[in-house]
């Protein structure tokens, strides 16, 4: 089963409030994301540890549900 770009973006959004959020369905197909999350919440922390708070949010459905998400994240400027 697939998973919706609302519903990707729902669930960072619910771990992160503030972040701003582009999400890009890269095959049409719900299981192949591009995402770019902007959050203050990553100040601070490495881009590994930044990938690692993202992927906590999907709580369990990376590699299920989701299958791919090329991930790109930053502070705000």
């Amino acid at each position: 089963m697939a998973m919706t770009a609302n519903a990707l973006e729902a669930m960072i959004k619910e771990a992160f409030p503030d972040a701003q959020i582009t999400i890009q369905d890269l095959r049409g197909d719900g299981d192949h994301y591009a995402a770019t999350v902007i959050s203050a919440a990553f100040k601070g922390k490495s881009r590994v540890q930044q990938h690692q708070m993202v992927y906590g949010a999907l709580k369990g459905r990376m590699g299920g549900e989701l299958h791919a998400l090329a991930l790109t994240t930053s502070v705000p400027a």
